[in-house]
């Protein structure tokens, strides 16, 4: 079961909202009638700083918390259960029917005029000492004029009450080790500061038309879903009473809740809700065993239903990164896993990666603002981080951006060994927790495809890295300890041959191999350990669940969506793909040392091409050791001009970015042709990007055969059409049918439903 949660007031922020106004221009601007003013410029750009007045957040955030649910619901089926916060109860009313949408602004509109009324308090959130304590503290100290506002989870209350009064219980609860965050309010809601303002709104409610919810909706007053009736009369107490929004968690988890979405900006109900399945202390559901890999399908007889696609893989994946599925976009070169496909993703409750390798980093940042602006600095979205070994400056440049801008989450590829750089994302901000536990809070989700790599992740970084680290003042010392204990990776992507750079790697054999070396090294269930590389058909994510795998991350089938940051040429290209159309050709980035990527070959000579320039490489030292008719056919066929003129290009490049590559290229004439031969590999990329037709045949587009499997599975459906393969709307189809395949496949395995056969201790079917 699911159920929808709508952030309330604290989780404003200037450009929330952003991709969606346009979209609904009818309600924008029967709120802008409503309110009296501009809710886009007010969200988007706060010119007058109002989006900490009361009075002008509250709209606010209903009106984007609104417009956050037509977007979900126009592509996912209704949730069980819909709950708010606070402010973002209202959102979940209108959700459910129990008012329309100027009905709905004009309540905000009233209930935060009342609310700023009651000047002076402000809000306070203690995470660590539980509710009794809190509650123990305050009648100790003498705290009478302080309430508790909101008891949000088991180590987690709001306190309302005198700023002065805040401000003293701060100092004392830090001191017992605790920890207080001050929200941003402007008075001591949910407290008995609100009462005259509860009764006024009271009135004001009896003058409305509402109805009661058409689905279950819970009440911050009582934890419950509301009663027929009790609409009015609950809304009017939810002023001045405390907001038991741990008690609406534990319902929906005794209702059988087994997912979430957060609907609007932020992402800390997302948390909240994973510090319920915490507290629960339940048995895990069918599909984890303790995050070390065993999935639904994996313990058949334990289970009487279909396995339901957020069953698949495992729970603590999907509740750390605050997902719904066990189930990645990853990340695309050049920004094809563009900004579009990373918000989209994120608003369905999933997560994709941007494709930051090889864009300039002021790119990158651009993106990652875009991002943000529409999902929340801490909202499910993630990067890339590629190794770039000949230029250390340039990782060191996209991590010093990502710290900078809060990224949380990276996919590392591309790594042979740690680097400082790797290592400085990883750890910087790391620290001790109040039980002593060590915490990192930038994860990363390395790709490997060798074992020795894969151990690499999995250990602690190298102690000589970190002390240089430290040295050069990039490290404290507190969080080069903490470096000492904790892995590189706690999430392992085991790619196994793959669209793109590949080592060719077998699923069958590399993925076992890896999750028992995750195992061993790290202990049984440490670290979480997915799949990626061949992933296109429900019998392929079917097939890495079965082998051990907590998560899947997918990439060819991705672009090929409307979101992807690809031409439409390529798109058309890669829709017509079938599973033989793909092939293996030098990889520009590493051209000299011979890696491989994995490519169309279908409709393009970039492969045929491709190779042909290594062979030429290899056997020429320079440029002038070109056979004169073999240079004379590149010169027209490959390059379209002549080489000089694209040395002459290269030169220019480099002495702008690379002076001292410059500098090595005119005294190693190998080194110059190498410079010279990697031209066509950027050339045919970005002519791909463009989709200049033209040049289709020197198309470079990593894919595997992912793609070609993908096309075959929705032939015939409403997907055969490639502008409707939404990248959320892929990820749903996906996983649906692969929990339905797995149900078919071991019903067939045991020779009749399995739902029907009763568990033979002969045998031993059932659990364990």
């Amino acid at each position: 079961m699911r159920a929808w949660l709508y952030p309330g007031q604290g989780s404003q922020h200037r450009g929330m909202g952003a991709g969606l106004f346009e979209r609904h221009p009818d309600l924008v601007a029967v709120a802008d009638a409503v309110l009296g003013h501009s809710v886009t410029e007010l969200c988007l750009e706060d010119p007058h700083d109002r989006l900490g007045d009361t009075r002008y957040a509250q709209p606010a955030l209903f009106v984007v918390g609104v417009l956050s649910h037509l977007a979900m619901a126009e592509d996912e089926p209704p949730p069980d259960f819909l709950a708010g916060h606070s402010l973002g109860e209202y959102v979940a009313l209108f959700a459910a029917g129990s008012f329309d949408f100027p009905t709905g602004v004009e309540l905000v509109r009233r209930r935060g005029e009342l609310m700023s009324l009651a000047t002076g308090g402000g809000m306070v959130a203690v995470v660590g000492p539980t509710a009794g304590t809190v509650s123990a503290l305050l009648a100790e100290g003498g705290y009478d004029d302080v309430d508790i506002a909101n008891h949000n989870a088991a180590d987690q209350v709001v306190l309302s009450g005198p700023r002065s009064s805040l401000e003293a219980l701060r100092r004392e609860i830090r001191a017992r080790g605790g920890r207080c965050v001050p929200l941003k309010t402007s008075g001591a809601f949910h407290s008995r500061a609100m009462r005259p303002a509860a009764e006024q709104f009271a009135r004001h409610l009896a003058g409305v038309a509402v109805a009661d919810p058409a689905l279950p909706v819970l009440s911050n007053v009582t934890g419950l879903p509301y009663p027929p009736g009790s609409v009015r009369r609950l809304l009017a107490e939810q002023v001045h009473r405390p907001v038991q929004w741990a008690r609406c968690m534990a319902h929906l988890l005794d209702s059988g809740v087994t997912e979430v979405a957060e609907v609007g900006p932020g992402t800390v109900l997302t948390g909240l809700w994973r510090s319920a399945l915490r507290s629960a202390r339940r048995p895990a559901p069918v599909g984890d065993a303790g995050g070390g890999g065993a999935t639904a399908a994996a313990r058949p007889a334990a289970s009487t239903a279909e396995p339901r696609p957020e069953q698949l893989g495992s729970t603590a994946f999907r509740a750390d990164y605050g997902l719904r599925y066990a189930y990645l976009a990853g990340s695309m070169y050049h920004g094809i896993s563009s900004t579009d496909l990373v918000i989209r993703m994120g608003r369905a409750g999933l997560m994709g990666f941007f494709g930051a390798g090889g864009l300039r980093v002021e790119r990158v940042d651009e993106a990652l603002g875009e991002i943000q602006a529409a999902l929340g600095r801490d909202g499910r979205y993630g990067a890339n981080l590629l190794s770039t070994p000949d230029r250390p400056d340039a990782e060191e440049a996209v991590v010093d951006l990502y710290l900078r801008r809060g990224v949380r989450h990276v996919e590392a590829a591309a790594y042979t060994r740690i680097t400082p750089a790797l290592v400085r994302y990883r750890y910087a901000g790391a620290h001790v927790d109040r039980t002593g536990r060590p915490v990192a809070v930038n994860r990363v989700l390395a790709k490997v495809s060798r074992p020795e790599v894969a151990a690499a992740f999995l250990r602690p970084p190298p102690r000589a890295v970190v002390d240089r680290l430290v040295d050069q003042g990039r490290l404290t010392a507190a969080e080069a300890a903490v470096a000492a204990s904790l892995p590189v990776s706690e999430d392992l992507c085991v790619e196994a041959d793959s669209g793109g750079h590949t080592d060719g790697g077998v699923a069958l054999a590399l993925l076992p191999s890896v999750r028992r070396l995750a195992d061993e090294v790290a202990g049984r269930g440490a670290v979480r350990v997915g799949a990626a590389g061949g992933l296109g058909t429900p019998e392929a994510l079917a097939a890495v669940f079965l082998l051990g795998a907590d998560f899947v991350v997918t990439g060819s089938i991705n672009q090929c969506t409307p979101e992807a940051g690809t031409s439409e040429a390529v798109k058309d290209m890669l829709a017509a793909l079938d599973v033989q159309d793909t092939g293996y050709a030098p990889a520009g980035d590493m051209f000299e040392a011979g890696a491989r990527v994995q490519v169309v070959r279908k409709g393009t000579l970039f492969a045929v091409r491709a190779n042909r320039l290594h062979q030429l490489y290899r056997g020429c030292g320079g440029v002038e050791e070109i056979e004169p008719g073999t240079r004379a056919v590149l010169e027209r066929d490959v390059f379209g001009r002549p080489l000089d003129a694209v040395w002459a290009e290269v030169r220019d490049h480099l002495a702008a970015r690379r002076p001292d590559e410059l500098v090595r290229a005119e005294r190693d004439p190998k080194r110059k042709l190498g410079l010279v031969l990697r031209w066509y590999f950027r050339h045919s990329t970005a002519v791909a990007l463009r989709g200049v037709e033209r040049e289709r045949v020197n198309f470079q587009v990593h894919c595997g055969p992912a793609m070609g499997a993908f096309n075959r599975w929705v032939a015939g459906t409403d997907l055969e059409d490639r502008r409707r393969r939404h990248v959320d709307v892929v990820a749903e189809r996906l996983m649906t049918a692969t929990a339905r395949y797995l149900r078919e496949r071991l019903d067939a395995v045991a020779g009749g439903p399995l739902a029907e056969r009763a568990p033979s201790p002969a045998v031993g079917v059932g659990p364990s």
